[in-house]
Order: C-alpha cells, then sequence, then structure tokens
C-alpha cells in the first residue's frame, strides 16, 4: 500500500520542525535555561499546588486567569517601578503562544510584520503561520540595530506589527531606550504595534531600563516576557505579555478557551511567591556572562555585548567542526545566528569551566579560526 500523504498546506511542504538538539551529555548550554533546580522546599510547595489544583481538574479552569495576571502586575510593578494593573497583563504557554496572538490580532494575510536579523528564529514562523509578510531589515555587523534603515523600512513598508528582541537572541545585545522609544514612534506612525521581547530582561546590565517602565507613552508597545529564564520555569510554560488594556483585550479575543490550564495556573503563582529565591541567582548568572565573556576575548575570541544569560562568540571557519568538537567532549552548545557564530547558554560556576576547558581543546587546531568580518550579512 502506498504511504498516505496528507493535504499538507503548499507552504508547509519539506519544512522540518522548529527545535534545538536534545542529547544526551553532561553539560548542556545550549537553550538558555536557568541551571539552578527549583529548591526543596519550593519542590514541595510546586506540589502541594499541583495537589489542590487536582481536586478541581473535573472543572474547566479560570479562562482569564486573573489569579496569575494579578501576580504577574505585582511583580512587574515593583521590578520596572512602573504601576501594572491587571488589566494591562496577558498569560499564555509560553512567550510563544502570547507571540501567536499578538500575531493573530494584529498580523494577517496583506499585512506586513518587521523584524532585525539575525534575531529569534521563531519569528519567521509566527509570520508564516499567521500568513503575514515578513520583511527584514538586517542589524549592523556589530549586531546592533540600524536605526536609519530601520526607520526607513518601516515608514516604507508600513508594517503592523514590529517585532523587537532586547535582549536579542542568539546576539545578547540590547537596544537603547532612546532607540525603542524612536521605534515605537516610527511604528506609531503608521498605525502599527511595536512588540518589544524581554525574554531575558532580568540579565540586563545596569541601566538598562525595561521597556515596560515605558508602556504608558507608548500605547502601540507590547513588552512580552517569559518565567522560562529568571523563573528558571522552562518546564511550566509560563509566558506573559505588559500593554495597554485595550490590546490585552484584542488578545482576548483570539485565545483559544481556557488555553492555559489550572494546574499552569497554579504552578506559576506558586513560583510567584518565591521571587526572591528563584531570582537569588541572577547576580552570580550575570558575574558568570561576564567572566565568560573575558574568558573567551581572551582566547581571541569575539563576543558580543550581552545582557542575556548566553555568549554569542566567534569567528569560526567552521563552526560545525567546533560543536561536534564539544559535544564529543560532553558539552553542548548551539549553532545559530550566522555561520561563523556560535552561542553559549551560561550554566553553573562548574558547567562554565567545563566548557571553556572543552574549547580549549577544541580549538587547538587554529584552523577553525576565521580572519573575515563575520558580522550579520
Amino acid at each position: 500500500m502506498a504511504e498516505f500523504q496528507p493535504p499538507v498546506r503548499e507552504d508547509l511542504r519539506g519544512l522540518a520542525p522548529y527545535g534545538a538538539p536534545q542529547l544526551d551529555v553532561d553539560v548542556r548550554l545550549n537553550v538558555n535555561e536557568n541551571p539552578f533546580a527549583p529548591s526543596p522546599e519550593l519542590a514541595r510547595a510546586l506540589g502541594a499546588s499541583v495537589t489542590e489544583a487536582a481536586q478541581t481538574l473535573n472543572r474547566y479552569p479560570d479562562r482569564e486567569c486573573v489569579e496569575l495576571r494579578q501576580a504577574l502586575a505585582d511583580y512587574l510593578s515593583q521590578e520596572s517601578s512602573a504601576e501594572c494593573a491587571v488589566e494591562s497583563i496577558w498569560v499564555a504557554n509560553g512567550s510563544n503562544e502570547v507571540m501567536s496572538h499578538i500575531m493573530a490580532a494584529f498580523g494577517g494575510p496583506g499585512r506586513v510584520a518587521l523584524t532585525f536579523p539575525p534575531t529569534y528564529s521563531m519569528y519567521p514562523e509566527y509570520a508564516r503561520e499567521s500568513f503575514t509578510t515578513l520583511v527584514s531589515v538586517p542589524r549592523t555587523t556589530d549586531f546592533q540595530i540600524d536605526m536609519a534603515a530601520s526607520t526607513a523600512a518601516i515608514e516604507d513598508q508600513r508594517p503592523s506589527v514590529v517585532l523587537l528582541a532586547s535582549p536579542n537572541n542568539p546576539t545578547g545585545t540590547a537596544v537603547s531606550a532612546d532607540d525603542i522609544a524612536a521605534l515605537a514612534q516610527a511604528t506609531a506612525d503608521v498605525g502599527g504595534m511595536l512588540v518589544v521581547d524581554e525574554a531575558y530582561a532580568e540579565f540586563r546590565r545596569p541601566g538598562q531600563p525595561s521597556s515596560v517602565a515605558s508602556l504608558a507613552d507608548h500605547p502601540n508597545m507590547i513588552v512580552t516576557r517569559t518565567m522560562s529564564k529568571a523563573f528558571a520555569m522552562a518546564g511550566a510554560r509560563v509566558g506573559y505579555a505588559a500593554a495597554a488594556p485595550s490590546v490585552i483585550d484584542t488578545l482576548r479575543v483570539v485565545r483559544l478557551p481556557y488555553h492555559l490550564s489550572a494546574v499552569t495556573q497554579s504552578v506559576a503563582c506558586t513560583a510567584l511567591a518565591f521571587v526572591e529565591e528563584l531570582q537569588s541567582n541572577l547576580q552570580l548568572l550575570r558575574d558568570e556572562r561576564d567572566r565568560m565573556r573575558r574568558d573567551l576575548e581572551s582566547r581571541g575570541f569575539v563576543v558580543a555585548d550581552s545582557d542575556a544569560n548566553f555568549c554569542f562568540f566567534g569567528r569560526f571557519r567552521d563552526r560545525r567542526r567546533v560543536w561536534e568538537g564539544l559535544v564529543d567532549r560532553g558539552v553542548l552548545i548551539r549553532e545559530t545566528g550566522p555561520d561563523q557564530w556560535l552561542r553559549v547558554s551560561v550554566g553553573t560556576p562548574q558547567e562554565n569551566a567545563r566548557f571553556i576547558e572543552a574549547l580549549d581543546e577544541v580549538v587547538v587546531d587554529s584552523d577553525l579560526m576565521s580572519d573575515g568580518d563575520g558580522g550579520s550579512t
């Protein structure tokens, strides 16, 4: 019998699903996870919250997630020193689903989304799944936003959605508050929404404010966040957004019924009650990031400025050989972005030392290093 061929959309034929390699190695530094697991006390509290939620699983969850949205509003108010109300918060299964809601609400056939590569590799998929035309404005060779080219493209293309990651993935580079304000205004001038993706915001260096503090000045701005990184809750799948209440109401229109389970809501609320414990290692991770950068630069690598929990470094003649050499030594990092670059997440001090040791062994062969500029082109 011939193999069944499903009637897949033409634009999906031959495509592979998104994903990073998941390999069983000793040191996994490839997906920007927080390396510190919940404490036994928090694990017990999370278990108790699941047990409590389980007693009512015969009922649908709160479809508006009010308790969780209020807890997130309180957290953002304290973290950004800007008042956030529950009506200004949305929550979903990871920031990926938040982005899907945004594209469903503001993208669509005949509309344009604008991005700044190299950047998060899911942005093209968000556009594809919402039938939104994607326009790219490349970053400069040091992975900064080309403001003249970007504002010109916004004026010319008139995007309904501009997707701006700050700190950016995979480079780690952040965008200044002044440049974000300029992009928000340029986008407002053409009737569009500026989405500031702050998945790594809690790792930013001093002097780099969150765009949450600017929401009152820019009603066309949406700031997206996640509990996967700084909260060490990647397995819980909780993302959220802050925006004007009218924007949040629009996202509520396109969400699926009861999209966030009672178990997820309960776990997230419990985690937010332990915010001080969960974020107690943030400074250590920042310090380790900065130390890793110094270690890499002292070995002759170019390292992008990072306000995230990873370093983007190069340049390599053959990054695949470097990646494979590290895997052979039990260390997994990420091949992503321009061909001459690699990204390594910040792990525990012991994991980071293992990475540097393995890298030294792999790159003793100098022909793996490149003399090219290896920028964003």
